[in-house]
């Protein structure tokens, strides 16, 4: 009987992998068809053979990107492998004078080795226990006020993104908040807070720096590739624009948590939370560690600094990524096993969607497309509107890096306002996705716990949706104003 039940079992897992893989076979299909469909009614007689194969490039890989045929960095490594084997060919290289191989050169990016700079400060508190140690001293400090206490886990959730991956800081912070929740129960109202409130403000918190969140490292090369802008943007630059927005929006979800579900008086017993996490390692062990911890925190320290102080020194970003990659090696922080589990996916989604910005630029479709618009009534406040909605109703449904990587290029053909506007509203506005648990990995994550249902995550959604957009706006329009 029992051998029946698995000779079944296997094959209904038989048929679904194979229901799965025809599904995705006829979605790569639809998606090569849409790019040909849109080829053809937007194409122009007078279009060069590179600028119909980018044209279809662009919409194929939206609806990669959708419907997720593929996984999203395999799009991004397809982009690359397109543009190379198609604009490469000899007579299309000649036509067009494009060099395939600034392509592959979005690999050596600066945006790339700043976000691989952080993966490795993120690993390395990781690997040390120094993002529990943090987080053990925000509980130590506020445990007896529940609403103080939510408030100050969503600003170091917020924070902490702003280094480390999203992913991994709600990982860690739901991972150490979880005896709590057991001691409290998880039907309380402080609960759903936590639970709420920590995966939001980790998404919130990746617009604070270039590293937080991909979204933003595609708006800085964006922005640093316009020619005649008065200012480039650097790792300080950008924490002017997105840190203040994610405090602010945390700060307002806080209250609105406190609003929809006030937590009543809770006690925590920090003397559990310290044991169930305490080992029994000999006096040694815990000397070696306390002495990795002061280094990943010394590095991150230097590191982050010489980051904020760009122009003020001669080294390059991209090089002072270098450091806790060397280090935190060098000193056996972060072994090889630990190098092949970083998020490489990232970067080569990243790296994809530079090198279809990049396209567009090169085959001069922006050109073509800006002059097609110019007699096009809508005023750039009202687009800049458009694409900020857009941008966050597109980040629900798809990857926000992949959604970014689509509509900054696209926003660029409008002018009349700071060239640089378009891109940090829309990289700023791709972290405002909140709707869905599969909108974010940090929803997902909070989700998986089975301690929250799918509508509980519509009120970040709704609240961040458009609170978010309005203020990005309203604060990037008064910055651009500054700067210019």
């Amino acid at each position: 009987m029992a051998d029946s039940r698995r000779a079944s079992s296997r094959k209904l897992k038989t048929f679904e992998r194979r229901v799965e893989i025809q599904t995705r076979i006829i979605q790569f299909l639809s998606s090569i068809l849409l790019g040909l469909l849109f080829t053809h009614l937007l194409s122009n007689d007078q279009f060069a053979t590179a600028q119909n194969y980018v044209l279809f490039l662009i919409f194929f890989s939206i609806g990669l990107w959708v419907t997720e045929a593929i996984p999203p960095f395999a799009v991004g490594i397809m982009i690359v492998g397109f543009l190379v084997f198609f604009l490469g060919q000899p007579e299309i290289a000649q036509e067009s004078g494009i060099k395939v191989e600034e392509f592959v050169n979005t690999w050596s990016n600066s945006v790339i080795w700043l976000l691989l700079g952080g993966f490795f400060l993120a690993e390395g508190m990781r690997k040390t226990g120094l993002d529990f140690d943090i987080f053990k001293t925000v509980m130590s400090r506020f445990s007896n006020n529940p609403r103080i206490l939510l408030l100050a886990l969503m600003l170091g959730t917020a924070i902490a993104s702003m280094v480390m991956s999203n992913t991994a800081t709600t990982a860690m912070m739901l991972a150490a908040i979880a005896p709590v929740i057991h001691q409290i129960g998880q039907d309380s109202k402080f609960s759903k807070s936590v639970l709420l409130g920590i995966p939001a403000a980790a998404s919130i918190g990746g617009m604070g720096t270039i590293i937080g969140s991909p979204p933003n490292a595609i708006a800085v090369d964006t922005i640093n590739r316009i020619e005649g802008l008065p200012f480039q943007v650097g790792f300080f630059e950008w924490m002017i624009f997105g840190t203040p927005v994610a405090i602010l929006l945390t700060i307002f979800f806080w209250f609105i948590l406190n609003r929809k579900y006030p937590p009543e008086n809770v006690k925590i017993n920090l003397q559990e939370l310290e044991e169930q996490h305490q080992t029994d390692d000999d006096h040694r062990i815990k000397e070696e560690r306390k002495t990795r911890k002061s280094i990943v925190l010394g590095v991150m320290m230097v590191t982050v600094l010489l980051w904020l102080t760009d122009g003020f020194h001669p080294i390059p970003m991209a090089a002072v990524s270098g450091i806790p990659i060397i280090i935190f090696t060098m000193v056996s922080i972060i072994s090889s096993d630990d190098v092949r589990q970083l998020p490489w996916d990232t970067l080569m989604l990243v790296a994809g969607g530079l090198s279809l910005g990049l396209a567009i630029q090169e085959t001069g479709l922006a050109d073509y497309f800006i002059d097609q618009l110019k007699n096009v009534n809508f005023s750039g406040v009202i687009m800049l509107v458009i694409f900020a909605v857009v941008t966050v109703v597109a980040s629900n449904i798809m990857s926000n890096t992949a959604a970014a990587a689509i509509l900054i290029p696209a926003a660029g053909l409008w002018g009349g306002l700071n060239p640089a506007l378009f891109p940090t509203v829309i990289g700023l506005c791709a972290s405002c996705a909140l709707f869905l648990p599969v909108s974010t990995p940090p929803n997902a994550i909070a989700y998986s716990t089975g301690m929250v249902g799918q509508s509980e995550f519509r009120l970040g959604g709704v609240v961040i949706g458009i609170s978010g957009p309005i203020l990005i706006i309203l604060w990037m329009s008064g910055m651009m104003m500054v700067m210019s």
